[in-house]
């Protein structure tokens, strides 16, 4: 295995950090080794906010869901799918410039997700540790306001960044079987069985945090019941992006 495969199935979510500041030399390293990602039709719809003032940071930590280590951690990033850039530059251009599709969403929502996961792994290789934060999408019309996102921008998740303060243990993923299908789609219920059984004896016996009494599916339950974010529909709608 190469050390690149390496790095890459060494990930673990990292919400601990030491006072080491990140240097703005890096940091632009890290953006511009995001740039470098696959982006659709040369389109890199996104851009990202380094949010520096601790009042923000603290404010959209809140905002997150009480997420302490968005205003601890070295740099916090929020990654924004942004249509506005390149539909002005196109309009600048000539042409008759259709806003609102789906399609628009996705290519946004896509590039940016590409964009901040090369960043990810850059920070990773120069040895940092980083966490995603989703929870900004639970305020997003607050956030947005707060970092002054105009229409058809809207911020898809936040990343904190910092030197690592602990080192948790890695959380395993469903078996290659159950991802890797051969032609055609086939069931997988018996191996989420059985990677139910490997989540839930993780629990019991990661370091720092042992004997919790859950799985994988069960943690999924929220996700389909109660936390589903019902405002993002209106909330894009508002942002520009119609899903025409």
């Amino acid at each position: 295995m190469n050390s690149t495969i390496e790095l890459l199935k060494s990930h673990r979510s990292i919400r601990k950090f030491t006072d080491q500041p990140i240097p703005r030399e890096l940091l632009v390293e890290l953006i511009q080794a995001g740039q470098a990602a696959a982006t659709s039709s040369h389109v890199q719809a996104y851009s990202v906010i380094h949010v520096k003032d601790q009042a923000n940071r603290e404010m959209i930590a809140e905002l997150s869901g009480g997420q302490s280590y968005v205003a601890s951690c070295a740099a916090f990033l929020v990654f924004c799918a942004d249509m506005k850039r390149p539909t002005e530059a196109s309009e600048r251009a000539g042409s008759h410039v259709v806003r609102g599709m789906t399609e628009q969403l996705l290519v946004a929502s896509v590039d940016t997700a590409l964009f901040a996961q090369n960043v990810a792994i850059a920070a990773e290789s120069e040895g940092l540790g980083l966490c995603y934060i989703g929870g900004i999408r639970n305020n997003p019309q607050q956030i947005s306001d707060l970092l002054h996102l105009p229409k058809h921008v809207y911020p898809v998740f936040g990343m904190c960044l910092g030197y690592p303060a602990h080192q948790p243990d890695i959380k395993p993923r469903l078996p290659v079987e159950a991802i890797l299908k051969e032609d055609y789609y086939t069931d997988d219920q018996a191996l989420v069985e059985a990677f139910d059984e490997s989540i839930h004896a993780y629990y019991q016996s990661r370091k720092g945090g042992g004997n919790k009494d859950s799985n994988w599916s069960r943690n999924l339950r929220p996700l389909f019941d109660d936390k589903l974010r019902a405002h993002m529909r209106e909330f894009l709608i508002e942002r520009g992006f119609e899903m025409k």
